[in-house]
């Protein structure tokens, strides 16, 4: 019986996605931006997503539902935007980059994506993005967050009320230290990553369904908590999401606690996330579940003051406890329990919303296991890198051409790794150049 609402929503999404994909494309505008009147540096650091300001976490907790635009665009929620790159790496890929791919130096068509985003009522809106994935050749529901919230009157305070359906841990988190939203915020599709990463950062990224509920008082605390369970077969397959690490056989429990503070041009943040999710690996059954247990530690800065210069700093810490009984039974582990860990850190600056740029770091690290870190050489998962990166956003501001219609990302990233799965001999043939261009419409 536990079940069955989670199954319920999975058919309300799926009938939402059908609406989406008989929308006819013609109609795609920066849907958020007319929809508030606003240019896009009212919400996004650099006048591009995916970082948001303060500004822009308020719109995203009040349910998307925030109007002041004007004319027949801000009633239209339909958005779109096209990816694409170029890929080098320091050392050619045997067999490909992948199939179709040569083995370096590669042109690409990275994604176009369509958006169902913006207000449904005063108390509910929506944030829906389908995606072709040029590489993958492949068309999916990606991420995506339907709510709806109220707000409620506390003697000189006030407290927002919400509840959110959403398809991946954290895709309706407002703070850019969480996974989905966090840095890096671009990479290759055509680039060697690290294999080895906890659950929370993205395993469960869109093959599962989730329900969340979520409060955020006097605009400062923000207490969220909920469950996730892994799709039904045919859903999944009805909207293209696959490659999630096992069944959960219960829905597992996910929380969130943050404090923001807003002053003066400028916010910041700490929290937590945590997540547990108890999986048959590969879907096996007879040999019990895997469980993962995730405890994330977060926090950001923000300088906007008048928006000539914008500096942002975000770290966070995840650590997870694993206790693979299932995989050890099996033979695909060598250890019943295994810790793993990832630190990731960023520091942008944007000069008028226009230049800019952003240097981070990404470390994994954990016990050794030679039969569930199998590509690893040593057995860990340990990996380490270095990325920087330069923008140009050419338009998003108030005066800018065809504002608010016309959105470019033009921007040049490398990644240095002086660790790559678990050993560092090697490793720097991993190193990346990446150029690409993000049009949004």
């Amino acid at each position: 019986m536990f079940l069955r609402p989670f199954r319920l929503i999975q058919a309300f999404v799926l009938a939402v996605i059908g609406l989406l994909a008989i929308a006819p494309s013609a109609h795609a505008v920066p849907s958020f931006a007319s929809q508030t009147g606003q240019p896009c540096t009212a919400c996004h650091i650099g006048a591009f997503g995916p970082q948001l300001t303060a500004y822009g976490r308020a719109f995203k907790i009040g349910g998307y539902t925030q109007t002041g635009g004007e004319g027949v665009a801000a009633k239209i929620p339909l958005a779109a935007f096209i990816q694409g790159s170029y890929t080098h790496t320091q050392a050619d890929q045997n067999g490909g980059a992948a199939p179709g791919y040569a083995g370096n130096n590669n042109f690409a068509l990275d994604a176009v994506s369509v958006f169902l985003a913006g207000r449904i009522t005063d108390y509910a809106g929506a944030f829906i993005q389908t995606t072709y994935a040029g590489v993958g050749k492949s068309y999916f529901l990606d991420n995506s967050d339907i709510r709806v919230t109220t707000p409620i009157d506390i003697g000189d305070t006030n407290l927002r009320l919400g509840m959110s359906v959403n398809n991946g841990p954290t895709v309706q988190d407002p703070f850019n230290s969480s996974m989905v939203w966090g840095p890096p915020y671009e990479g290759s599709s055509l680039a060697p990553t690290p294999a080895y990463e906890p659950v929370l950062m993205g395993a469960f990224q869109g093959s599962v369904l989730g329900v969340t509920a979520y409060g955020w008082y006097d605009n400062a605390l923000y207490v969220e908590a909920g469950a996730y369970k892994t799709m039904d077969d045919k859903i999944a397959k009805a909207l293209g999401v696959y490659g999630a690490p096992g069944t959960m056989l219960n829905p597992g429990p996910y929380v969130r606690l943050a404090y923001e503070w807003d002053w003066g041009g400028q916010s910041a943040h700490v929290g937590m996330i945590g997540l547990q999710t108890a999986i048959q690996p590969g879907g096996t059954i007879g040999f019990g579940t895997d469980t993962y247990t995730d405890i994330a530690l977060d926090g950001s800065y923000q300088w906007v003051g008048d928006g000539k210069h914008t500096v942002s700093v975000i770290g966070s810490w995840t650590h997870e406890h694993q206790n693979l009984a299932a995989s050890f039974i099996q033979g695909l582990a060598s250890n019943q329990n295994n810790t793993l860990d990832e630190f990731r850190g960023t520091v942008s600056y944007y000069y008028k919303s226009t230049y800019g740029g952003q240097l981070g770091i990404k470390e994994i690290w954990g016990n050794a296991d030679a039969l569930y870190y199998n590509a690893s050489p040593s057995g860990k998962p340990n990996s380490t890198g270095i990325i920087a990166e330069l923008d140009y956003v050419p338009f998003g501001k108030d005066d800018s051409w065809k504002n608010p219609w016309a959105n470019l990302k033009l921007g040049l990233q490398y990644t240095f790794y002086p660790m790559f799965n678990g050993t560092a001999q090697g490793a720097s043939g991993n190193n990346t150049i990446y150029a690409f261009a993000w049009l949004s419409f």
